[in-house]
């Protein structure tokens, strides 16, 4: 099979290091968020409940060129779909469309729709498909009258990991928490200090790395209902995860936020995902905090939007948070924001800066490098 993982822009260095360290594939390329490769059903177990970047995995159905629907039509009755889609499989066809000729997604979508049924009912012997059944989610993309037919193994995107149901979408998406972390020089060894926390995902996500929990391991996954998968497969992958998390972890992560409610929910959800014992969370203003620790790391996502009303309150806060940092000897500090004069504000322009999306805000990730630790001494 020729799979496929999505990632967010921006991100795609961090989740192709991730294949590497799960899969052992090297020299990967990604192309418009989508690394591409060929692997089986255990590939795909371990990038589902391994990968804590990455947006989906995915199967490439089929690929084909089509500047008319009829070529679409006739391109999609030639994909064997009977491979994998159930004989009451529910069917649920998303599109879109960059730079193509067929760019009406609406009549796209039922044409997919229709075409995949036809092979289908003709395949199966009926006179219509029941959908009844799991769920089958499939996404036409054309790029360039280009198109790429791609079968949805994860279901809900992988972000979501199972410990946010008391909230909806989160202003920052786990995968993102995952991948700043990644970007970061924090390790478990070092202190971690999220000072704008709000429902705790950055310090979350560090207690899970610390104590090596698979980021998929409290979900489901759609793949997992098909009869065409061997779940077996996956069972055994998630026994041997179990067997490899660290429950003696001690990491020092720390989770501060002005507002109790927040950290309210930030407790709750770090029960729910396992990690309550790793982290201590408490209310704190940002110009108040201080460190006798060494060598920590600060990994943020200070407010913007909804918690500022106005942009004298982000220009107070942005140089308190500078101010804090000043005073903390050799830790190192990471911060996205969208807010452009963030440099200015915090009193110290970046190391380095990495342009993310935050959804789909516009932010850049900035590093300020403390000093390195100390090499250890060789002792005879």
């Amino acid at each position: 099979m020729k799979i496929c993982v999505t990632t967010a822009s921006g991100v795609e260095a961090v989740t192709k290091r991730e294949i590497f360290k799960v899969l052992g594939l090297a020299d990967l390329s990604a192309i418009n968020g989508r690394i591409v490769f060929d692997g089986g059903w255990r590939e795909i177990s371990l990038l589902n409940l391994k990968l804590r970047t990455a947006n989906r995995v995915e199967i490439i159905l089929g690929e084909f060129k089509a500047e008319t629907f009829d070529e679409l039509f006739e391109g999609i009755t030639e994909i064997p779909f009977e491979e994998y889609i159930d004989k009451n499989g529910k069917i649920d066809v998303s599109a879109k469309s960059v730079l193509s000729k067929l760019f009406a997604l609406s009549a796209t979508q039922s044409i997919a729709k229709k075409a995949i049924c036809q092979r289908l009912t003709k395949y199966y012997k009926i006179a219509e498909m029941p959908e009844d059944g799991d769920r089958f989610k499939i996404e036409v993309a054309i790029n360039k009258d280009f198109v790429t037919l791609s079968l949805d193994t994860s279901g809900e995107g992988l972000h979501r990991r199972g410990y946010r149901g008391l909230v909806g979408e989160a202003p920052l998406k786990e995968t993102l928490a995952a991948a700043l972390i990644d970007l970061s020089v924090w390790n478990p060894s070092k202190p971690l200090a999220d000072l704008f926390c709000g429902s705790g995902t950055i310090p979350i996500e560090a207690a899970r790395i610390a104590a090596n929990i698979p980021s998929g391991f409290d979900r489901d996954f759609d793949f997992l209902h098909w009869k065409c998968a061997d779940k077996s497969i996956f069972d055994d992958i998630k026994e041997d995860a179990r067997g490899e998390i660290n429950n003696d972890s001690e990491p020092f992560i720390c989770g501060f936020d002005i507002d109790e409610k927040q950290l309210k929910l930030a407790r709750r959800h770090a029960e729910l995902a396992g990690v309550a014992k790793l982290i201590h969370f408490q209310r704190a203003d940002v110009k108040d905090f201080s460190s006798k620790k060494a060598y920590g790391v600060i990994i943020s996502n200070p407010p913007y939007g909804e918690r500022l009303s106005s942009r004298k309150e982000i220009e107070t806060l942005y140089r308190n948070y500078g101010k804090a940092f000043s005073a903390l000897d050799n830790w190192s500090a990471y911060t996205i924001t969208p807010v452009d004069d963030f440099e200015r504000l915090f009193g110290r322009k970046a190391d380095r800066k990495r342009k993310l999306y935050n959804g789909k805000i516009e932010c850049f990730y900035y590093s300020m490098l403390g000093a390195k630790p100390p090499k250890p001494k060789m002792q005879l």
